[in-house]
């Protein structure tokens, strides 16, 4: 099986061809071409969703054809046509969706709508053989929660952020200490040089009985932090260490939160034997050290998929598309692009 998957929910304007045979759990990306807007971005310290919306209409025809020409394929040769039709910014949403319809009507081929956060949901199965059920650990700029995943469209919320995504709360961190868009990243690389000891930061809803997440207070703790330092003081060995300590108090935050859905996890999913970790803040290395640590004590596997794959592609997009695909799940050409659209939903879809 064939499927073209197109991605534009926020700033990466991506498609991909991935290829699966009937006896395989775990895909083949046979292309994935991703153009990322962060130039245009960057002197904004953001994305703006009409520049992204309007780079991705002067790009998406061109992105499509090169993922056809890498994977050595002409429309006709598909077996379907995936996009991301929601969560996400709506104008760039509509572009990739409305492309992918036109080409699925010419083509006469299935459209197979995809929320955007399954395609992260579904990744870690493209790369690695995992069964179902599974505890994901989904974790982007936009988004932080924890679910338990059933099956393709059966998902399971057990706790989500209660403010800020943890994401945002790097990027956030990032811009209070001066550091270049996209924040994530550099805050990472500035942590490794960094003592994560200095500065006393807090860890939110560390021993709370749900599994629910809030960085607000630890943001606001860093910038308090700042504020404290004199002049003289906010020299780079003191941004490295903020840094430090900031990345330490997500991942402590992570381990407890992951801990008690992980409890949760086994005594209700008995036959499930693995903590999955999805979306672009899992390209961060400490965080996915932390996270293994917190699975082998719980006896469970650690799977992350590959860095290039956390962050926002069109392999995802196309995956989550074959595995809808391969059970028969296609969707109408009347489909309706949705800013917002839980995962947990997508049952009653």
């Amino acid at each position: 099986m064939l499927v073209l998957g197109i991605e534009t929910s926020c700033d990466e304007t991506a498609a991909a061809v991935v290829s699966v045979k009937d006896d395989q759990s775990s895909g083949e990306i046979l292309s994935n071409i991703v153009l990322s807007q962060l130039d245009d971005h960057r002197p904004y310290g953001g994305v703006v969703p009409e520049i992204a919306a309007r780079s991705h209409l002067d790009h998406m025809d061109s992105i499509v054809e090169r993922a056809l020409n890498e994977a050595n394929l002409e429309l006709t040769d598909l077996d379907a046509i995936a996009a991301t039709t929601g969560p996400g910014l709506i104008g760039g949403v509509m572009v990739g969706m409305m492309t992918a319809k036109a080409l699925a009507l010419a083509a006469n081929k299935p459209f197979v709508s995809v929320n955007h956060l399954e395609g992260h949901a579904l990744t870690a199965r493209l790369s690695e053989d995992v069964a179902f059920p599974y505890l994901l650990l989904l974790v982007s700029g936009g988004h932080c929660q924890i679910l338990c995943v059933r099956g393709v469209g059966d998902y399971e919320l057990y706790g989500s952020t209660i403010d800020d995504a943890v994401g945002e709360a790097f990027d956030k961190t990032a811009k209070l200490l001066g550091l270049e868009y996209p924040g994530g990243p550099n805050v990472e690389k500035a942590a490794a040089s960094g003592d994560p000891h200095r500065f006393k930061l807090p860890r939110p809803m560390v021993g709370r009985p749900d599994c629910d997440f809030s960085f607000s207070g630890l943001k606001t703790a860093v910038r308090q932090q700042i504020e404290k330092l004199s002049e003289d003081e906010r020299d780079a060995q003191a941004l490295a260490d903020i840094c430090a300590g900031f990345q330490l108090a997500v991942g402590d935050v992570f381990a407890d939160r992951c801990r008690r859905a992980m409890e949760r996890f086994r005594a209700e999913c008995g036959d499930g034997h693995a903590l999955v970790v999805g979306g672009g803040v899992a390209a961060n290395k400490a965080l996915r050290a932390v996270l293994t640590d917190a699975a082998a004590a719980q006896n469970m596997r650690f799977v992350a998929p590959p860095v290039k794959l956390c962050t926002d592609n069109g392999a995802m997009i196309a995956w989550a598309g074959l595995e809808r695909l391969r059970r028969g799940l296609t969707s109408d050409l009347n489909v309706a692009a949705k800013p917002r659209w839980p995962l947990d939903s997508l049952k009653i879809d």
